[in-house]
């Protein structure tokens, strides 16, 4: 019987430990990313795993119950690429990456920040096609992908992002045409230049990919 007297005390622990250990998890993805990256000027330094959450850490931000919700490593001088463990941090509304050296592809995991308001990769490498899973950002506003070397077509997924008002992608290898419906009707030319667009979709003439 004396089992059974001490489950609701471990029950009540366990509950009280959750809110941390939900936060240390942020935490974890943050540090896989670091595992990931080239820092020659020790940004990330203060990066510490062992730490009970990372609200702590310089070019992190959190919201009021310690979940992280905005990076800031614009213009850091790092390098490498980005791992499915950024699709991670639920709560995260800004990702700051911008005017760095990172790679690779960008990880189709980032459709899982669904509270993301703005997404700022310009000025990096990264290679391969943008994910069509950036249709599920539905609270997105802010998508920035230029001075990449994205290849491939825009998504037409994409579309479906109403409340999006900043879109660019100039000056990567993308190709086919541009997308004329949802927010892409009010997105300037500049947006898209120095591709291998072949200009706006001409719909049940060619196909969306024409060109690629």
């Amino acid at each position: 019987m004396a089992h059974l007297y001490l489950l609701p005390i471990f029950l009540s622990l366990l509950l009280s430990v959750s809110p941390s250990l939900s936060t240390n998890s942020e935490g974890n993805a943050l540090h896989a990313l670091r595992s990931k990256l080239s820092d020659p000027t020790n940004v990330l330094q203060s990066w510490d795993p062992t730490l009970v959450n990372p609200c702590t850490w310089f070019h992190v931000t959190c919201d009021s119950s310690n979940h992280v919700s905005r990076l800031d490593l614009g213009n850091s001088n790092i390098s490498g690429t980005l791992g499915p463990e950024l699709g991670e941090l639920k709560h995260l509304k800004y990702l700051e990456l911008y005017r760095n050296d990172i790679g690779g592809k960008i990880p189709k995991e980032l459709g899982n920040l669904k509270n993301l308001v703005s997404m700022d990769m310009y000025g990096n490498k990264f290679e391969g096609e943008i994910p069509k899973s950036f249709a599920k950002l539905k609270s997105l506003r802010f998508l920035r992908l230029n001075n990449n070397k994205l290849s491939g077509s825009i998504p037409r997924e994409l579309t479906a992002l109403k409340d999006l008002k900043v879109f660019d992608v100039s000056n990567n290898d993308l190709c086919g045409t541009i997308p004329v419906d949802g927010p892409f009707v009010s997105f300037p030319f500049e947006s898209f230049k120095n591709n291998r667009l072949n200009g706006p979709e001409l719909k049940g003439l060619v196909p969306y990919d024409f060109g690629c």
